[in-house]
């Protein structure tokens, strides 16, 4: 049995505002699947969990590279924030390994209540030096996520080489059963600097649909990072300032 609304096909834009505007747009595919079917992955051949494939999906890309199970990892995140609403699905939002590698910038935990209304959403990011870090989103009072709603973090962990470790970002979220959007505002100084969303239909994951996307987009998560330099070195060429790498942060999550 395929996994319902189990892959995304996806639009992603980048809009840079500031010092010099620079905008691009690509088409990704994602993996969308709760972890509680996450076994069940294997079923859309050839996807692989935990083992080599021409797919796959590893735990250990995930959760700070410790090998541990997933859905307990991240519940028990949940339980140190203190998210007692979020009790039902965790829903993971992840690009699979594709001929062993991948990148994936940011991956979403959309953690859903028995009603399945969402309730926090975990976004965990990586740059391109091998590091990650967790920002998690949810109200105070933990009432449900609306599609208007505007969630703000402190910006703590280096991304782009061309931004400062400084600002906030503001999130929104639209999670639905046909279709998911993730929009990303990076503010600077109260400025609006950057735009990023992510918006796309989601569809049965199986062989077909799995294999399908493989042949519209091939080699995706080597797409992904081509994209990254290319556009770095326009940045470069537009004369926008480099900064280096500071230290990471100590804490592997913020809110």
């Amino acid at each position: 049995m395929a996994i319902d609304n189990g892959l995304l096909i996806a639009d992603v834009m980048h809009a840079r505002h500031a010092p010099k505007r620079h905008a691009f747009r690509y088409k990704v595919y994602y993996l969308c699947f709760p972890l509680t079917r996450m076994h069940e992955l294997a079923k859309a051949k050839p996807l692989s969990v935990n083992r080599p494939g021409i797919f796959a999906f590893y735990e250990k890309d995930h959760a700070q590279g410790r090998a541990v199970p997933a859905e307990g990892w991240l519940r028990g995140l949940m339980r140190e924030w203190g998210l007692t609403a979020a009790d039902g699905e965790i829903v993971l939002l992840t690009m699979p390994r594709v001929l062993g590698y991948v990148f994936n910038p940011v991956s979403f935990w959309f953690c859903l209540d028995k009603a399945g209304q969402l309730r926090a959403v975990y976004a965990e990011v990586n740059n391109t030096f091998g590091e990650q870090h967790g920002y998690w989103c949810f109200h105070d009072d933990q009432r449900p996520i609306g599609q208007d709603d505007l969630l703000t973090t402190r910006k703590v962990f280096h991304v782009s080489p061309f931004f400062e470790v400084t600002g906030e970002y503001r999130f929104r979220f639209a999670y639905g059963e046909e279709k998911l959007g993730v929009w990303i505002d990076y503010l600077k100084e109260g400025a609006h600097v950057l735009s990023t969303a992510l918006t796309g239909k989601r569809q049965p994951l199986t062989t077909r649909t799995l294999l399908a996307a493989f042949v519209t987009y091939p080699l995706v998560t080597v797409k992904v990072v081509a994209l990254i330099h290319y556009h770095a070195l326009r940045l470069v060429l537009k004369g926008i300032r480099y900064h280096t790498k500071p230290t990471p942060p100590l804490a592997e999550v913020t809110r």
